[in-house]
């Protein structure tokens, strides 16, 4: 008997004694694979679009603006979608999966309200949350990277329009950090209580002209000062970006220094002239573009 048939005839075993069998997920696999050796095609998405699920209406009438509830634009989500389609996908939609994963990062709510959301059990939002990271996470090193040697004049005379100055010719990147909300973690809590209140994590990115994101660091206690958390990146440790002769550029919380990495930061208020004042003018241009992501 060929391997192949010797597979399907004992998956469809497996499947129907559900005490060897009892996890849902690797009875969908079994049935997504024996599927796939019959058919020899690939395998079919057996959980479809709920249509009267309003936030599955607005994606599906192919004009309402995703914005307000997934905070992603259509074409943004559509080319999203794209990037995340594999031969191998089985279970729902992949559509649904990913509006589910976007709805759940946006409203920053509970997995019960988003099964309400989209009508689809609890169990199931959990799932595709955790899958469909996992996936995103997958694209890290290949959407976030540091420029080519080639692309970098491009970078620089983008930031120096922003700017506005020729002073700041040199600008590469636009260096941020945010605060991630977490619940209290119990153990050592006070370190993870920042200034602003409330007990997150740190996020610190590097960003180009454009905004597209060239580096990212996370994972520090919210009480850890911005300076520590750079002085503590790969970024700065290995002196990763900018290249030589150029620079990036922080607001005050950053330490202005030439080496390991040259980072520029605004004069420090009261400024002492116009002259000051007016760096200080065109240096926040250059790093606006940072913050609105952050």
């Amino acid at each position: 008997m060929a391997p192949e048939l010797l597979f399907i005839v004992f998956s469809i075993l497996l499947l129907r004694s559900r005490r060897l069998v009892r996890n849902r997920r690797v009875r969908r696999a079994i049935l997504a694979l024996t599927s796939r050796y019959q058919t020899n095609e690939q395998p079919s998405q057996y959980c479809v679009q709920n249509r009267h699920v309003p936030l599955l209406a607005m994606y599906i009438d192919g004009q309402t603006d995703l914005c307000p509830d997934f905070c992603l634009s259509r074409s943004t989500v559509a080319k999203l979608i794209d990037v995340l389609r594999s031969p191998f996908d089985h279970g729902w939609d992949l559509e649904v999966e990913v509006l589910v994963y976007l709805f759940w990062l946006a409203s920053a709510t509970s997995y019960r309200l988003v099964s309400r959301g989209f009508s689809i059990p609890r169990s199931t939002v959990f799932d595709i949350v955790h899958r469909m990271s996992d996936k995103v996470l997958s694209l890290k090193n290949r959407t976030i990277k540091f420029p080519s040697l080639v692309d970098i004049p491009n970078i620089a005379a983008g930031f120096q329009r922003l700017s506005g100055s020729p002073a700041l010719q040199n600008v590469v990147g636009g260096i941020d950090g945010c605060h991630i909300r977490i619940k209290s973690p119990g153990a050592h809590a006070q370190c993870y209580f920042n200034r602003k209140l409330f007990y997150s994590i740190q996020l610190q990115a590097v960003c180009d002209h454009q905004g597209v994101f060239i580096d990212i660091f996370a994972g520090y206690p919210g009480s850890v000062h911005d300076a520590r958390v750079l002085r503590n990146s790969p970024l700065y440790v290995q002196g990763l970006y900018p290249p030589e002769g150029y620079c990036i550029v922080g607001d005050g919380g950053y330490p202005c220094m030439s080496r390991p990495i040259a980072l520029v930061t605004p004069y420090r208020e009261p400024v002492a002239n116009k002259m000051v004042a007016r760096f200080n003018r065109h240096h926040a241009k250059a790093r606006s573009v940072i913050e609105p992501l952050l």
